[in-house]
């Protein structure tokens, strides 16, 4: 069937491969890798993107919830799958039963994971996370003696893992971070005193493992690196993060095109009027897609080897471009929104600018209705 809304996201499995193997490199063999693929792999397509992670070498996938690490199980994932912000109450069955690694730091964690996994032979693993200043989730050092000795109680429980997460692991020098680590040892220091050999510890984040070697312990957990980004490092960074590359380019084709006088209004409320005799592009691709109205008449696109810039106010549907400097344009053209071509290259970064956002909600932001397609 024809589409009728040519408007679709490339995702390269072979970047996001390379992306991988660059990291490896740089963490060595004896620190392992977990591969965030949490909120879809970062709108890229989680179950896809797992499957390559794990045949590249990946033993460790990370999620948000239960239902993405079980979906990912449906998937054929066979790895280990971390649950990063832990489950719900209610889903410590499926937890233990699909064989995902919950992070834990309440006490009914451990009371609702021991009876579930008291139904099954063996034990369970978890990893314990630890609150050093994020104020988010995990438990404070001032709370671990009693979840220990919870956790001691509870023999159908491993402890294989402590972990705490960076608020500031992109700033260079950053005070905090140094605290937050201090912490982290202190509470490793306070685990092996109560007796646990925990086999992984981790702190590290995509800026944590580039910039702070000492925070990558036997694990790291990048997310927006595997994807081809970085957060910028604020300060002079003692060290070159290494290259990585995007992996998603975003498309549409050009479904409709018109000329237009001087004076013309165009888009809703007439936000932006035509100075001259313009040729105007229609590009099936708007915010419901993902595409940020802060883009309205600052975007930009690639077409035919040139930049052409938005015009008028983004709608839920559609956008307007300015072909008028681009010879040629015709309907059916592609039309990059996020890509390269020959020398010219627009990023998420380019559009996080521009709306005052991160990669990360640029990337995550593309919605469900565009196809993704994935390409070597």
């Amino acid at each position: 069937m024809q589409n009728a809304r040519p408007n679709w996201a490339e995702v390269s499995l072979g970047a996001l491969r390379r992306n991988y193997r660059v990291l490896r490199q740089l963490v060595g063999k004896e620190v392992e890798i977990c591969a965030v693929v949490k909120a879809d792999a970062y709108g890229h397509g989680a179950r896809e993107c797992a499957r390559a992670l794990e045949a590249e070498g990946a033993r460790w996938l990370g999620v948000t919830s239960t239902s993405e690490g079980l979906d990912l199980r449906k998937a054929g994932i066979q790895g280990r799958i971390l649950l990063m912000t832990g489950f719900w109450q209610g889903d410590e069955e499926d937890v233990v039963r699909g064989q995902l690694t919950p992070a834990i730091w309440q006490p009914w964690h451990i009371e609702c994971l021991q009876q579930a996994a008291a139904k099954l032979p063996g034990t369970f693993s978890v990893h314990l996370k630890v609150d050093t200043g994020m104020g988010r989730l995990g438990a404070g050092v001032d709370e671990l003696p009693a979840l220990l000795a919870q956790l001691r109680a509870a023999d159908h429980l491993c402890l294989e893992g402590v972990f705490t997460h960076l608020a500031s692991a992109e700033v260079v020098g950053a005070a905090d971070v140094q605290q937050q680590l201090a912490g982290f040892d202190k509470a490793v220091a306070l685990v092996k005193r109560e007796g646990f050999s925990p086999k992984y510890f981790h702190a590290a984040n995509s800026a944590a493992l580039v910039m702070l070697p000492q925070a990558r312990k036997n694990l790291v957990r990048p997310g927006i690196s595997l994807y081809g980004y970085y957060l910028p490092f604020a300060g002079k960074a003692a060290i070159e993060p290494p290259g990585v590359e995007p992996v998603l380019s975003w498309k549409a084709r050009v479904i409709s095109l018109r000329e237009l006088a001087a004076g013309s209004a165009l888009g809703y409320n007439g936000a932006f009027v035509t100075r001259r005799r313009s040729r105007i592009a229609v590009l099936p691709v708007g915010y419901a897609d993902g595409l940020s109205r802060r883009l309205s008449s600052r975007g930009q696109v690639i077409v035919r080897g040139a930049c052409a810039p938005m015009v008028g106010r983004i709608s839920m549907d559609l956008t307007l471009v300015d072909m008028t400097d681009v010879p040629g344009v015709q309907v059916g053209d592609e039309v990059i929104l996020i890509g390269a071509n020959g020398g010219l290259r627009i990023t998420a970064w380019d559009h996080a600018n521009l709306a005052e956002a991160t990669p990360y909600e640029v990337l995550c932001s593309i919605s469900k209705r565009v196809p993704r397609k994935y390409v070597e």
